[in-house]
């Protein structure tokens, strides 16, 4: 197995709550899909931040969006059915990333290609898969059930294409996120949490330079990190004082990515590329 550092971000359900229209919506869940490819994030937490109202709309569309950003083109039509919320997806920009190949071609397939696939039926051989070629792949391990979604290492390229399942642990690229939606508060999260390096990005937090090497120190020795952001309305320190307790009492550190700002306020999917871009060449994950 590949030992990395897995990183994970934290965004709230009202990111979307300052944009009306349901494209605008769409556009700005596929700039966060975008921004976790980009700097490699394993896992998108998206958690309810207004105990006032009820968020479980939002929750549930920014996951849908995101996990159908996730997706492989190739799978989408198999894995998601044609819904209202869906209705701007054409507008999502592509991931572009390794599990999202461009060929459909069975020619360009390689041996020890890794491919994201799904079980179409079952045969004598075992189950067929498509896994985005013109042909379905043969996979011999039976205890999968139709419409599963699996992970797949190309294992044999005669007449008929076999493939035996993958750990994506395993594959030594970079092979897309995850997505978490959570029910409960995000110092909730964070305290029962898996993380052994939790982050608050905050204006009101140290500069990042400050912290840099003592995070670096506590980075360098976590299996799990959680980088977590604010909403359009209201920073990550108001959002935790709602819970009850002080953002410093919460995480290991909060710090402020985007020091002497020149605007009020920073979007969250602004604050995304800033801190992950700054944190990629700081860390290199």
């Amino acid at each position: 197995m590949i030992t990395k550092t897995k990183l994970a971000i934290a965004i709230p359900a009202s990111v979307v709550s300052d944009t009306p229209h349901l494209r605008e919506k769409t556009s700005k869940v596929g700039l966060i899909g975008r921004a976790a490819a980009i700097f490699r994030v394993d896992k998108i937490v998206v958690y309810p931040d207004d105990p006032k109202s009820n968020q479980e709309r939002d929750l549930d569309f920014i996951s849908l969006l995101l996990t159908y950003l996730e997706t492989p083109q190739y799978l989408r039509r198999r894995l998601f059915k044609i819904e209202p919320r869906l209705q701007f997806a054409g507008i999502l920009p592509p991931l572009r990333t390794p599990h999202h190949p461009l060929s459909g071609k069975n020619k360009d397939l390689k041996v020890g290609q890794y491919r994201e696939g799904i079980v179409l039926s079952k045969a004598k051989e075992g189950l067929l898969l498509d896994i985005g070629v013109e042909r379905p792949a043969i996979l011999r391990e039976t205890q999968f059930s139709i419409r599963d979604r699996l992970t797949v290492q190309i294992i044999n390229l005669g007449e008929r294409t076999e493939v035996q399942t993958a750990n994506r642990e395993d594959i030594p690229v970079y092979w897309g996120y995850t997505v978490q939606t959570e029910k409960h508060p995000i110092a909730q999260i964070v305290n029962k949490s898996e993380y052994d390096l939790t982050i608050a990005t905050a204006k009101l937090g140290d500069k990042f330079e400050n912290k840099a090497s003592s995070i670096q120190q506590k980075w360098n020795q976590s299996h799990n990190v959680l980088v977590a952001f604010g909403a359009p309305t209201r920073g990550l320190q108001e959002i935790v004082q709602q819970e009850g307790t002080r953002l410093w009492d919460v995480f290991d550190f909060v710090v402020n990515m985007i020091p002497d700002q020149g605007t009020a306020t920073v979007r969250t999917e602004e604050a995304l590329f800033a801190s992950l871009a700054i944190l990629n060449v700081q860390f290199n994950h």
